[in-house]
């Protein structure tokens, strides 16, 4: 079978002439290895995450800004016409070269602009080389039977940096040692690394004439970054530039690595990464879903760009993933939430064991560590959930794959796992003997998913027993009994740790309806109504009696259920945030005080489905993400929105688990409706790649 590449994302002059809407649409690439590349439709710099190569110069994420523009400008005989953009201190924009983009669209998840100068029609492309850390920006001349003996060249002007991508940089901090050719530019700052610069289908400056062009560009504007607070100018080192001649159909441009053995051969280098892109696609076509819509052929693909290299040793195959681009690296609690939908639900069934196994080395006291450890750090073990969602990654895992081999080599971690549990661990975790259930923090940490914290303060302590950890607890316990019955190992001990739960559980249920988000806390039982009690329903192995389920769901569609996710909180709480604005204190304060969380809408829908068994009806609640994926960071999915309407995109604009529990949740009903499951078969409803 053929397939294509989804074209779903697209616009024309009327987004793209119009700066305020070019310029609040991003794209987003990643190279599978920690690096990515990002901008807006504009071309403009908006963030000090933009740029076109930011590389893990200290792997696995000490990501820099290495290559950060490529202004182009258009040379038709005698006379420039900027394609280029850019925003300037002080409010002025110059050059304006977003007007001439006659269209925009997404080949894949590939940006492609189209320009319209003067006559002359071009396109222009962006991607990067799965695996490495090297950006091609290519340029082709399109048909114009009329106009083939025109005289046309691209001019590039190629400004570099070296700056931590969490940094804005002050001109001519740096001094780089800048040499080459006519076809090669090396450029090479203090920090160590070398930026390799190659050219196809024209020149490069003379080695002569670099020096004297290494000067700086300085005072760029970056007003989302004015928007949460923080430094909002940036200046970049014009290292030299590319002088392309466009010729009919033949593709020019550049390619900037930071491996000297990048290939300039741009149409081999397309090839390449059309290629990996029709393969994740091919591998995602399972029978519970051989056709999927060009929507979800989008989040297939974006899915990709969350997992990445973590070698480790003696494990050179070691994966992890990122939890959000551009300010998260990977952790445990984020990683084990999205990998049922980044990997199994994409057929990439390796990929998800490679990660298991992966984190399966750095448990410890039974914990899972939350931030994972960068160069030179030491992995940070503050949260409760973390190994629960590993049990429940390990059980989709199994259940998809049947991998049993797998399951014996693990069991031994997991069901240490448990024991500290149940004995006690860090920061008070541990089972309360009295009702079998999970109390968990202490002050001044932050444990659960609800983890914002500004210097001391921690915003949503939820100390005591919180009811998703519980639901996990419970969740944990029943998929240990069945992982030990599948190694025809006893199982009867989490039988009877599952059951004190499931009773206990019972007192999570609040007389007026709904749960109570956290018992036995320092000033009692909270009330306090969030989306937390959607997981007693919606992970496989529930608690609560059906009619307790379906008022839960009942309370969550009222009170929190929006467009693209559940609220963090209900409006009528006097803490209730109703946007997600301002510098640290204010968004750190509001951020589970309000925001409605994308990722919470698949769990949503699976519980909804395990109430009124109408698979289409819960499928219908994902259909508005589909019209998302054509806002803000274009083919992917946000953090977080607004809790109050119009619910604008904030936080961090491209989101793992975002995008991995609307892709599991779509294909776990999918596979519920082509099997005709009933509601006492919800539990197995991963997809199948046996």
């Amino acid at each position: 079978m053929i397939y294509s590449l989804p074209n779903l994302i697209r616009f024309g002059r009327d987004i793209s002439g119009d700066l305020v809407q070019a310029e609040r649409r991003e794209w987003w690439l990643a190279n599978g290895i920690g690096g990515y590349a990002a901008g807006t439709l504009a071309g403009t710099l908006t963030r000090r995450y933009h740029g076109l190569l930011i590389a893990p110069v200290y792997p696995p994420l000490g990501r820099h800004l290495v290559f950060a523009k490529a202004d182009a400008t258009l040379l038709i005989e005698d006379q420039a016409w900027p394609l280029h953009t850019n925003r300037w201190g002080g409010g002025s924009l110059a050059p304006l070269g977003h007007v001439h983009i006659e269209s925009f669209y997404l080949s894949g998840r590939m940006p492609v602009w189209r320009y319209a100068v003067n006559g002359v029609r071009l396109e222009q492309r962006i991607w990067m080389e799965p695996g490495a850390n090297s950006t091609y920006v290519a340029f082709r001349r399109l048909p114009d039977p009329l106009h083939q003996e025109r005289n046309l060249r691209i001019q590039l002007r190629l400004l570099v940096n070296a700056r931590d991508h969490h940094h804005a940089s002050a001109a001519h901090w740096f001094q780089p040692t800048i040499v080459g050719d006519s076809s090669h530019l090396r450029v090479t700052p203090p920090a160590g690394f070398t930026l390799h610069v190659k050219i196809q289908g024209g020149h490069l400056a003379t080695a002569a004439g670099w020096p004297e062009q290494a000067t700086w560009v300085e005072n760029f504007d970056l007003p989302l970054e004015r928007e949460r607070g923080l430094e909002d100018h940036d200046n970049h080192l014009n290292a030299g530039q590319a002088l392309l001649e466009l010729r009919p159909g033949a593709w020019v441009g550049i390619v900037a690595s930071l491996e000297e053995s990048a290939s300039p051969e741009l149409e081999a280098a397309l090839a390449r990464c059309q290629a990996y892109d029709l393969d994740l696609l091919a591998r995602a076509r399972h029978r519970d879903a051989p056709n999927p819509p060009p929507w979800i052929e989008q989040l297939i693909l974006a899915a990709d760009s969350f997992i990445f290299a973590r070698p480790l040793e003696n494990e050179p195959e070691g994966q992890s993933v990122i939890a959000g681009y551009p300010w998260f690296g990977d952790w445990g609690r984020d990683t084990m939430i999205a990998l049922p939908g980044l990997t199994l639900s994409t057929g990439r069934p390796e990929t998800a064991r490679r990660i298991l196994e992966t984190f399966a080395r750095f448990v410890d006291q039974g914990m899972l560590p939350n931030v994972f450890p960068g160069h030179g750090e030491i992995p940070d073990y503050n949260t409760v959930d973390a190994g629960l969602w590993y049990v429940e990654a390990w059980r989709a895992y199994l259940e998809a794959t049947d991998n049993r081999a797998a399951l014996a080599r693990v069991f031994p971690v997991l069901e240490d796992m448990i024991h500290w549990h149940c004995r006690g661990t860090r920061y008070g975790i541990g089972r309360d003997a009295a009702d079998g259930l999970l109390r968990a923090g202490v002050p001044g940490v932050q444990l659960t998913w609800m983890d914002a914290k500004v210097s001391d303060w921690v915003v949503t302590p939820r100390i005591g027993k919180p009811v998703e950890i519980n639901a996990l607890w419970y969740n944990a316990l029943m998929s240990m009994a069945q992982f030990a019955a599948t190694l025809g190992r006893p199982a009867t001990e989490y039988q009877r740790l599952a059951e004190q739960v499931r009773q206990s559980f019972q007192r999570f249920i609040h007389p007026q309806g709904g749960l109570f988000d956290v018992l036995d806390g320092p000033t009692g039982d909270d009330p306090t109504l969030r989306p937390n009690q959607i997981f007693a329903v919606s992970l496989p192995y529930s608690p609560l009696e059906p009619e307790v389920q379906r008022r839960v769901v009942q309370l969550c569609r009222r009170e929190l259920l929006c467009s693209h996710g559940l609220r963090s909180l209900a409006p009528g709480h006097p803490d209730y945030k109703p946007q997600y604005l301002g510098g640290v204190w204010e968004r750190d304060g509001a951020y589970h005080q309000g925001p409605l969380w994308a990722w919470l809408l698949g769990h949503y829908a699976l519980a909804e489905y395990r109430v009124h068994g109408d698979a289409q009806a819960a499928l219908a609640h994902l259909e508005p993400l589909r019209d998302h994926l054509g806002d803000a960071a274009l083919g992917t999915i946000s953090e977080i929105f607004d809790g109050d309407p119009p619910h604008t995109p904030r936080g961090a604009p491209v989101q793992a688990w975002s995008v991995a529990c609307t892709l599991e949740a779509w294909y776990r009903l999918q596979r519920a409706t082509a099997e005709n499951k009933t509601l006492s078969q919800i539990t197995a409803l991963t997809p199948s790649l046996i």
